[in-house]
């Protein structure tokens, strides 16, 4: 009966290892839309800014978000590496804008690598453009702004 118990417990030991291992640094939800950001490991990013202050967000299109709201400077990027879902220094990597995968919170991916030849192997298998981060965090600006631009009505006349 001992032997049970001993291996029952390494069991839930190496579960619960496991469990927290896959778990991505704090915070848990997207600042900006909620999104859970260990889900999304693959495309989260964190902005640490000159003052110190942080903010993880679910993707590069929501730190554009965030830069717009802060108007801190910064003091450095990190991405999740969408294969190993690792935070990588996001100048350093290689990008893939585009292609047939869905992106996370935009109509145009936006993914980053450690390696370039993990993104040519991407964009083989799946479409995009190589790309830098100062050109996906550009595009995820561009983006958001026509999302807020206001829509004019048309052709509706709305008198009484």
């Amino acid at each position: 009966m001992k032997k049970i118990w001993i291996a029952l417990l390494l069991v839930l030991s190496l579960v619960t290892v496991c469990l927290a291992a896959e778990k991505v640094e704090a915070p848990d939800s997207c600042k900006h839309c909620g999104m859970d950001r260990t889900k999304f490991a693959h495309s989260r990013m964190v902005v640490t800014y000159t003052d110190g202050s942080s903010a993880g967000t679910c993707s590069i299109n929501c730190i554009a978000i965030d830069l717009k709201e802060s108007k801190k400077e910064v003091k450095s990027f990190q991405v999740g590496d969408y294969n190993s879902k690792k935070l990588i220094d996001a100048k350093a990597a290689t990008w893939v804008i585009g292609g047939s995968k869905k992106g996370v919170m935009t109509p145009v991916a936006k993914w980053a690598f450690a390696e370039k030849k993990e993104a040519e192997a991407f964009i083989q298998k799946n479409g995009g453009t190589l790309a830098t981060f100062d050109d996906a965090l550009k595009a995820a600006e561009k983006e958001q702004a026509e999302r807020n631009k206001p829509t004019e009505h048309k052709g509706h006349d709305h008198k009484m």
